[in-house]
C-alpha cells in the first residue's frame, strides 16, 4: 500500500465516521451545525482524493478499493443516524433503498471484476448525479436550520427523495449493462445462498 495524499484523504474519512457518530448524538445546540460540517468535509475528501490521485497519477488498487468502501460506510452511518432520529415511515424508506442499492452495487461491481467485466458497470452520470443529491441533502437534513429563510429540512427530504429515485435509476442501468453477463454466466455448485 502506497501512503499518497489521495490515500490519506480516503484514510481520514474512515476516522470522520465514528467522529461524525458521536457527535451527532452529542446532546448540544451545536451538534447538527457539527455533524454537518464533519460529512461535508467527508464529501468533499470524496471529490478531492479522486481528483488528485487521477490528477498527480497515483491511483493504487487500495485507493480504489478503499474509497468506495469509505464513501458507502459515511453515507450508511448518516442515514442509519437520520433516521433514528426522524423515524417516519417514508424518510426510513428512502434510507433503504439508498443503503440497499450501494450494497447491490458494491456486490454486482464485486463480482462482474472477478469476470473481468468491471467496465461493464462502471459508475455512471446517473450515479454522480445521484451522489451530488444524497450528499446535500444529508448535509442540509443535518444541520437541519433554516437558512437565508429556506427550510433545510424541508428541501434535504425533497433532495434525498431525488437522491433515493436517482438511486434506482442507476441501480437499473447497472443491473441492464451486467444482464447479458448475469444471464449468462455459469452457475457454481452450492453458491445459491
Amino acid at each position: 500500500m502506497q501512503l499518497n495524499l489521495p490515500n490519506s484523504l480516503t484514510l481520514a474519512r474512515i476516522v470522520m465516521i465514528p467522529i461524525f457518530g458521536l457527535v451527532f448524538f452529542l446532546p448540544v445546540e451545536w451538534a447538527g451545525l457539527v455533524a454537518a460540517l464533519v460529512f461535508g468535509l467527508a464529501a468533499v475528501t470524496d471529490w478531492l482524493d479522486g481528483y488528485l490521485a487521477r490528477r498527480w497519477e497515483q491511483t493504487s488498487a487500495f485507493g480504489a478499493f478503499l474509497d468506495p468502501v469509505a464513501d458507502k460506510l459515511m453515507v450508511a452511518v448518516a442515514l442509519v443516524a437520520l433516521v433514528a432520529v426522524n423515524p417516519s415511515p417514508w424518510f426510513a424508506f428512502a434510507a433503504a433503498v439508498i443503503i440497499g442499492r450501494e450494497i447491490a452495487v458494491s456486490a454486482l461491481r464485486e463480482w462482474m471484476a472477478e469476470l473481468g467485466k468491471r467496465a461493464t458497470v462502471a459508475v455512471s452520470m446517473i450515479g454522480k448525479f445521484k451522489t451530488a443529491a444524497q450528499m446535500i441533502a444529508i448535509v442540509m437534513l443535518l444541520y437541519g436550520e433554516p437558512v437565508l429563510g429556506l427550510p433545510t429540512s424541508i428541501l434535504g427530504l425533497l433532495l434525498l427523495y431525488i437522491a433515493a429515485g436517482l438511486t434506482l435509476w442507476s441501480m437499473i442501468i447497472y443491473l441492464r449493462a451486467a444482464w447479458v453477463v448475469l444471464e449468462g454466466s455459469p452457475r457454481e455448485p452450492g453458491g445459491e445462498s
